[in-house]
């Protein structure tokens, strides 16, 4: 699977696109474009990180409606809406919709070389996120029933010797089991391990 972050660029408009495309590869960008939303759906590959710039006026699917088809999906891409003048009420459904930005034609260059920018580096720390998250379920689930018993009573606030009377144990077993969870969360400080505990759904209700 291709990897590298690339710029989608989906407009009817094909001198539009042609633009867009020479703008961003004289940045150095990766860039896909595509004439509809429904190309650009039936081309992209899942988790393929980049962000997307969509026209916000298309036939048959705008760029709202792209925008709604990529949550239904849960395709997770940083979007900017290209908008005329007349269409900035609609970006800014866009924006509230969850787009990272709104760039208005005639567009300046930089302005939108900044936006993909940032909408580049939000898809980044989205991943960061993600991958966090996942770790710490995996890192989780290999804990033992009794150290997840300490690891919840640690998370909502437990002394030591509090989480010994709540499951019958010694403080002394306690301190055994929280220095286990330090080393299987690969946590270094107990505000590390709370923390990869939170991301991972422990104190929220939730069961890994």
């Amino acid at each position: 699977m291709r990897t590298e972050e690339t710029v989608f660029i989906v407009d009817d408009d094909t001198a539009v696109r042609e633009s867009l495309r020479a703008l961003l590869e004289s940045a150095a960008l990766n860039v896909d474009d595509f004439s509809s939303a429904a190309a650009f759906l039936g081309s992209y590959v899942p988790h393929r990180p980049g962000c997307l710039v969509v026209d916000i006026r298309m036939p048959d699917m705008d760029g709202l409606e792209l925008q709604e088809e990529l949550v239904r999906r849960s395709i997770e891409l940083p979007v900017i809406v290209v908008t005329g003048h007349a269409d900035v009420p609609l970006a800014v459904r866009a924006m509230k919709a969850g787009a990272v930005d709104f760039i208005e034609k005639p567009f300046d260059d930089n302005l939108l070389l900044d936006g993909i920018g940032r909408a580049l580096e939000a898809g980044r720390q989205r991943r960061s996120h993600a991958d966090f998250s996942q770790a710490a379920r995996t890192r989780i689930a290999g804990l033992t029933q009794r150290e997840r018993e300490v690891l919840e009573h640690l998370v909502s606030g437990q002394s030591n010797k509090v989480i010994a009377y709540e499951l019958d144990i010694s403080p002394r077993t306690v301190e055994v089991h929280r220095a286990n969870l330090m080393e299987k969360m690969r946590a270094r400080t107990l505000s590390d391990l709370v923390r990869m505990a939170l991301e991972a759904g422990v104190g929220h209700g939730d069961k890994t």
